[in-house]
């Protein structure tokens, strides 16, 4: 398309992504839904083609390229949306490398791709040369907090663990304990990598697995697997939450709460508490809602877990019933915490990023739209590009500055929409879209028009059969 105007290529983009929903309601494969597109749309190459239908921006693409090198323990490339632009219009032809990679994140062969290759997947040939860019990366390499790394068949693999050490010692062990206490740990530092549907099956799975042992085992080792089941069904219930089926969470929160009692686990009982009263203010509860966060705050150990439910889950209360003073003061409060305290990592965690994007939203229920703006800038300036912290702080961004500037505010959640696949999106984000999409509903301008009919075609998390979209 090197030839084609800025505007075309916006119009094209528009009908792509209008295209490839109509194909996702009738149930098209991948190949037959890029047929369709260069069908309506011939100045699309092959390549460019694949990437609309799977509904990525090149930014996406240089992300899970990265993911695919990482996979192999090597460094992600160099690979630039600038590069990638010439690659889609023929304008320069990636390495053999390249090619492997590329074919490998699009679930697609080099040939349905044009991209030409020197028989890298050829059955008969030898196997595909090695992966060379970059070197493994070591401990120590990087400065701050290192990432965790996983992938996909990761998690598989830790259920699959846990039920051979299952069948090792159906009675229950201490390394049965040690093992489930390693797999809580891995969901959690994980849990923003993977789709929350897919997530929550292998979190069942391995609660399904340890819940068969704790009846045959002795006290002290049924204590231990008692209180991981507790935090896995915590996990449970924040990702049934992030699937939108609050009944579920609730269900699995109080679980995971009795068991904090029962076992005297004080951070699970706190954390449980702060989840339900979340589930408590998205119906409005306020009275639950409040009593949840009290009941967590009286077993929350000081520091990070205190500041961690003033934040999560007594503010939004507070914000909610109108109590600014309140409100106030928790924030005051927790914002000393934040300043000594060390953050924690993962879903049970709790950082800087998470805690402004709390009192963002909290000064945007108050209707201190500029304090929640540049607090929510804060938040974003924290969070790591692309995750689902960034895309709620920049969502809060957005319905702050929705009133006043609502083309800045419509592109800022096309930018999180280009970004983020639908399966990855939380309920949350998909509220915070939708109560900006009934903000920007009276506005004329082009980007809020093309919200609208973004939000239109999104895909539900759940199909209406009770499986994963």
């Amino acid at each position: 398309m090197s030839g084609v105007t800025r505007g075309r290529r916006a119009e094209i983009k528009r009908e792509a992504s209008r295209i490839r929903a109509q194909c996702q309601r009738e149930g098209h494969t991948q190949e037959r839904i890029v047929t369709t597109l260069r069908s309506a749309l011939p100045e699309l190459t092959a390549l460019e083609a694949w990437r609309l239908a799977l509904g990525w921006s090149r930014a996406q693409v240089i992300r899970e390229v990265a993911v695919a090198y990482r996979a192999e323990g090597l460094l992600p490339p160099g690979l630039t949306p600038a590069m990638l632009c010439r690659y889609e219009h023929g304008q320069e032809a990636p390495g053999d490398e390249y090619r492997l990679m590329i074919s490998r994140v699009y679930g697609a062969r080099p040939d349905q791709l044009g991209l030409a290759t020197r028989c890298l997947w050829c059955s008969t040939c030898a196997s595909p040369p090695p992966l060379h860019y970059g070197q493994h990366q070591r401990e120590g390499t990087t400065t701050g907090r290192r990432e965790s790394m996983t992938t996909a068949s990761g998690l598989p693999a830790i259920r699959e663990s846990v039920q051979w050490a299952v069948l090792d010692a159906p009675e229950g062990s201490p390394a049965l304990v040690a093992l489930a206490e390693a797999a809580v740990e891995h969901y959690a530092l994980n849990y923003s990598k993977h789709p929350p549907a897919i997530l929550l099956e292998e979190v069942r799975g391995t609660r399904s697995l340890l819940s068969t042992v704790v009846a045959a085992a002795d006290r002290e080792t049924a204590l231990g697997l008692r209180r991981q089941v507790g935090w896995l069904s915590a996990l449970l219930g924040n990702l049934a939450y992030h699937l939108d089926d609050r009944t579920g969470a609730r269900a699995h929160l109080t679980l995971a709460g009795a068991l904090g009692e029962s076992t005297r686990e004080g951070a699970l009982t706190a954390w449980a508490s702060g989840a339900l009263a979340m589930v408590a203010t998205a119906r409005q509860d306020w009275e639950h809602a409040r009593g949840h966060a009290e009941y967590g705050l009286q077993h929350a150990p000081e520091g990070l877990r205190r500041a961690q439910l003033l934040g999560w889950a007594l503010l939004p209360t507070l914000a909610a019933l109108r109590l600014a003073s309140e409100a106030d003061d928790v924030v005051s409060e927790s914002d000393e915490i934040m300043r000594s305290a060390v953050e924690l990592p993962g879903r049970f965690g709790y950082d800087r990023a998470e805690h402004r994007l709390h009192v963002a939203e909290a000064n945007l229920t108050l209707e201190r739209f500029d304090r929640a703006a540049e607090v929510a800038r804060e938040s974003i300036a924290a969070a790591p590009a692309e995750t689902p912290a960034w895309a709620a702080a920049t969502l809060v961004l957005a319905l702050a500055e929705a009133r006043d500037a609502p083309e800045q505010a419509a592109d800022r959640a096309l930018g999180v929409l280009d970004l983020i696949p639908p399966a990855r999106l939380r309920a949350t984000a998909r509220d915070r879209l939708a109560r900006l999409g009934r903000l920007l509903d009276s506005s004329t301008v082009a980007s809020a028009t093309e919200l609208a009919e973004r939000l239109r075609t999104l895909p539900a998390p759940i199909r209406t059969d009770g499986t994963a979209a």
